[in-house]
């Protein structure tokens, strides 16, 4: 018989900026998306923030990071801080 593996569903990567790191273990997170409107045809962008968890408090506002969707870690929390893209300058 045959077994197939199964692989885990990929979990979805955002890149985006952190705005705030004022919360203890957690980073707020802004994500930019554009898309053309399908009438229209104008670029619109959208912005969306999400709450990012950071075990070692290694990002600070202005950095470009990386998320990863994860379980739901509380009421507002269900991404995690996977690498830091790029510092801000200070």
């Amino acid at each position: 018989m045959n077994q197939e593996t199964k692989r885990p569903n990929p979990r979805r990567q955002i890149i985006g900026t952190v705005v705030s790191d004022k919360m203890p273990k957690t980073r707020v997170v802004v994500a930019e998306r554009a898309f053309r409107h399908p009438f229209y045809g104008k670029i619109i962008r959208r912005r969306s923030k999400f709450y990012s968890h950071d075990e070692h408090n290694q990002a600070k506002v202005g950095d470009l990071v990386k998320i990863a969707e994860t379980r739901r870690l509380s009421n507002k929390k269900r991404w995690r801080l996977v690498e830091i893209l790029k510092r801000a300058e200070v």
